[in-house]
Order: C-alpha cells, then structure tokens, then sequence
C-alpha cells in the first residue's frame, strides 16, 4: 500500500507543473482536447443508442418474460458500456500521447532538467520516432481491447458484474495506463515497450498507484485533460523510480 500510495504521489507531483510551467502545460493539454472532444462525441453516441444495442446483443432473450429480459439487457447495457469506457480511456491515451508526441517530450525533459541526470537528446528522424510510437501505440490498443473484452464478460455476472467488471477495468487499465504513459521518457533513454514493461513490473504497486489514480481522473469530466500533461509528468518521475531499481530477471512479459 505504501508504494501504491508513491504511484498515487507521483501524479500529485506531476500536477505542480501546472503552477511551475503553465504555458508548457496548456500546451500539452491542447492534443488531449482536440481528441477528447472525438471520443466524447463517440461516446454521447453510444449511450444514446445503448439501449438498441443491448437488446440486439440479447436477442436470444427476446422470447423471455419480461423482467427477466429487462434485467438481461440492462446487465448486457452496463457491461458494453464498462467495455467502451475501458476500451476509450486507453486508446484516448495513445492516440493523444502519439498526436502530442513533441509536447509531451518537452514536459518530460522539463522534469528531467530539474531533478538532474537528464537523459542526452536523441538524434531520432521526427518520422521514425512517429512510426515506433504508432506501432507501440498499436500493441498497446490490441492488449486494452482484450482487457475490454474481459471486463465486458465480468461485466455479464449477475448483480456485481458492473461493479466487479469496472474494478478489473480500473487495475488493469491503470497497468496498461502506466505502460504507455512512460513511453516518452524509457524512448528518450532507447528503452522501448518490452524494456518497459520488464522495468515497471520491478515497481508494480508503484506502476498500479499512478495508473490507477490517473484511469480515476480520466474518467472525471473533462478530467483527462488536466490530467494528461500531468500525467507525463508524473510518468518521467515513475520512470527514473524504476531504472534505478534492477529489473526482474527472466519475468514474462506483462
């Protein structure tokens, strides 16, 4: 819990940017806005049509009484819905984090230079860094689907599978959350995604406290937008945390 609570400290400490640098953040938050308002209209969408979706995904109970049927689609409402939110709060991340590639960069050096032993700026083409982070991106956004679908099935349990389904959401959504939130500053050091993951596993409850906390404020109104440039902040301070531990020895990928 102690470590958690670290994850948790290390977005509050991200937040101070806002007082520090304000201008570096409210350009950080720009890319978060454009593509929240996509997945925000997205998502108004989906809710106004949530109730013929679920009935279509329960046609096999369009034959039961009724409120048996009723309870039916409303478990099957909440759990496409539990699916969309999990599924929308990580690719809203990557998405943003590869659009907002150049302002994230800078927030993260900005943390960098002030703690000290900043990492030597790479010579990397604008496109090759363009396309590694797409393809990171990617691998990351086929895992969330997966992590979508099963917290969409937890979602179907009678009575607390909403509950039990966002819960799942939110642990390892956060997980996937930290993963790519620190992808700016492993990549300024030439550490990629499988060097990522091997790393923060050796910080797992730290890793879970600032993605977890950082999935809660997603989920806020308006919330991701705040949060996001403060959360890459946050992601360089998890980062130097965990390349100062050693590495878990011949863990599987997580």
């Amino acid at each position: 819990m102690h470590e958690f609570l670290r994850g948790v400290g290390d977005l509050g400490r991200g937040f101070r940017l806002w007082g520090s640098s304000p201008r570096l953040m409210l350009l950080g938050a720009l890319p978060a806005v454009v593509v929240g308002a996509v997945w925000v209209g997205l998502l108004v969408a989906l809710v106004t049509s949530l109730e013929g979706i679920a009935a279509w995904a329960t046609g096999f109970a369009a034959g039961w009484a009724d409120p048996l049927r009723a309870t039916v689609r409303v478990a099957a409402g909440l759990a496409i819905l539990v699916l969309a939110v999990v599924v929308g709060a990580l690719s809203f991340t990557a998405v943003v984090l590869t659009v907002g590639d150049p302002f994230y960069e800078r927030i993260s050096r900005r943390v960098e230079q002030r703690l000290g032993d900043a990492p030597e700026e790479r010579d990397e083409p604008v496109l090759r860094g363009l396309l590694r982070a797409a393809r990171d991106g990617l691998a990351l956004l086929v895992a969330s689907v997966g992590v979508g679908l099963a917290a969409f099935l937890l979602g179907l349990i009678p009575l607390v599978g909403p509950l039990v389904g966002g819960a799942f959401g939110a642990v390892v959504g956060g997980w996937f959350l930290a993963v790519e939130l620190t992808g700016t500053p492993f990549d300024a050091r030439g550490l990629h995604l499988r060097e990522r993951r091997r790393r923060l596993r050796g910080l797992r409850a730290r890793a879970l406290g600032f993605g977890v906390a950082t999935w809660v404020l997603f989920l806020v109104p308006l919330g991701a937008i705040v949060a996001m440039p403060a959360a890459v902040g946050g992601a360089t301070l998890l980062t130097r945390a965990a390349l100062e531990r050693r590495p878990e020895a011949g863990a599987a990928t997580g």
